[in-house]
């Protein structure tokens, strides 16, 4: 055993392997420890290394294993409904898995060049950094964050509230750095029992505390999963049934808030026949609520056409709209479009991927006598992004389409991420998805009610609304970002003074 992992190849396909082994903790399996042990034969196998050239390479053998297994479905969104060649589509899904991969490889690298001396308390510190650096680097990727692995069943997830999710990365890889010095003998089996015992009991502590406290009665909610396969959501021949579907589903709703998912209707809203529109108001108005149906919007500023993904209320209310601001890259906008624009023209046929953002700050939308927070797909994965309408805001909601990845891990690992944000915000989620996940979150961050992917389904219960800030919600990610400034400043120093770097 000794020699295997003295040996350079094997080591780097045995951390490739537990890259691969940590997304279990990732729904839809859920199993929390699978990162912890992970990162804890990571952080073993840079502690043995010998050079700050083989941390870096472990480092990216960690991240390839990871982001090759877990976001994989990348390659279904390129191929099977972009229209990209194969080849080409797998060349682009390895490229992106490796070019996030060099910050893992980093933070190798960094340990090995600054704190050979510590390195046991370096590496949550390191790898957390590394994390919230892809969080929001080239508008940001925390997809895998591991603190997501940890919701919502573990204990650790109860720091949610506090330090948000890169808090519970930060604690989640300092559990595994308690295990990996245990195992290299730098700390005793007592030590280890009592630090991880500690942290565990603290976090099923704080899972106990009720951060926000009820507002108002609760209201009956239909989210509408009209199941439209993606590669018939745009053709023309599809349009009326997929109108229909709709209506119907509407029709049928006997809630105060009816909501339909991303771009539910396939053509500009301008295009949408105006009876149309008025008859699901009606309805709405019939129940003494509102609906809330996304499609795609054109406006025209000055001299200039902007397409937006939004979201518009119709009912008891005055109509009201939300603009998605948080854009996907490469998906809804095309970045140096001088350089990367012939790939749409020549490789991909995404329809209406060159969208303009809406306002960073937008108002929550009274709906139902709630005040309800609007996120589109992508966007409830930025945790200091969706706690900008808050605590104004009682009840979070977010609309998606996640056909575009398939029958893949995509949808769920979405659901968990959030599942995360129910718990930073003490907030209830109601998710509605084309094809799935379609759920309804409780304020503790787990799922209440799941409707069944890629079928045509209402999902209806009732929904509490929400007041109250919790910690993360006042501060955000700071009192992390200064948590792993001071810790590896501090460490840096320490290392400065009493031993040499390599």
């Amino acid at each position: 055993m000794r020699a295997l992992f003295n040996y350079p190849y094997s080591q780097l396909a045995i951390a490739s392997l537990l890259g691969s082994f940590a997304v279990l903790g990732y729904a839809p399996f859920y199993f929390y420890p699978a990162p912890i042990l992970a990162l804890a034969g990571l952080f073993h196998l840079w502690a043995r290394s010998d050079s700050m050239s083989r941390m870096a390479a472990l480092g990216f053998a960690f991240g390839m294993g990871l982001f090759g297994t877990g976001v994989s479905w990348i390659y279904v969104s390129l191929h099977d409904f972009g229209g990209m060649p194969m080849l080409l589509a797998i060349f682009a899904t390895t490229a992106f898995c490796a070019f996030i991969s060099l910050l893992p490889l980093s933070a190798g690298w960094a340990l090995g060049r600054f704190f050979p001396v510590t390195p046991m308390l370096a590496a949550p510190l390191l790898w957390t950094a590394q994390e919230w650096i892809r969080g929001w680097i080239f508008t940001g990727f925390p997809w895998l964050a591991v603190g997501y692995s940890q919701v919502p069943y573990s204990p650790l997830a109860g720091f949610a509230p506090l330090f948000g999710i890169y808090g519970v990365s930060l604690l989640t890889a300092t559990c595994a750095a308690l295990i990996a010095a245990a195992f290299a003998k730098r700390l005793g089996k007592k030590p280890l029992a009592l630090w991880l015992l500690a942290l565990w009991l603290s976090g099923a502590a704080l899972k106990h505390v009720e951060w926000s406290e009820p507002y108002g009665p609760r209201v009956s909610f239909s989210l509408l999963q009209g199941n439209i396969a993606q590669d018939l959501k745009w053709r023309e021949d599809e349009l009326v049934h997929t109108l229909q579907t709709y209506r119907q589903m509407v029709m049928a709703s006997r809630a105060r808030l009816i909501v339909l998912p991303e771009m539910a209707f396939p053509l500009l809203l301008d295009d949408l026949p105006k009876s149309y529109l008025d008859n699901l108001a009606r309805h709405a108005r019939s129940q003494g609520g509102d609906l809330l149906a996304g499609v795609p919007e054109i406006r025209h500023d000055a001299n200039e056409t902007r397409y937006y993904n939004s979201m518009l209320s119709y009912g008891t209310a005055p109509t009201q709209v939300y603009r998605k601001s948080h854009l996907v890259p490469f998906g809804e906008f095309i970045p140096f479009k001088p350089v990367f624009g012939w790939i749409y023209r020549e490789l991909l046929h995404i329809p209406l991927a060159d969208l303009a953002s809406g306002e960073p700050n937008q108002a929550p939308m009274n709906l139902a006598g709630q005040k309800v927070a609007i996120d589109i797909c992508y966007e409830d994965v930025f945790g200091e992004e969706i706690i900008r309408p808050l605590p104004e805001a009682t009840l979070l909601i977010n609309v998606s389409n996640d056909a575009w990845y398939g029958n893949s891990l995509a949808a769920d690992q979405h659901m968990q991420m959030s599942q995360a944000r129910a718990l930073e915000t003490a907030r209830m989620v109601l998710r509605a998805t084309n094809t799935g996940a379609t759920a309804m979150i409780n304020r503790e961050g787990r799922v209440l009610a799941h409707a069944p992917h890629f079928t045509q389904v209402s999902l209806d219960g009732e929904a509490q609304g929400y007041v109250g800030a919790t910690p993360y919600v006042r501060w955000g990610n700071r009192p992390v970002i200064v948590i792993l400034t001071a810790g590896i400043l501090g460490l840096g120093w320490r290392q400065r003074k009493f031993g040499k770097a390599r």
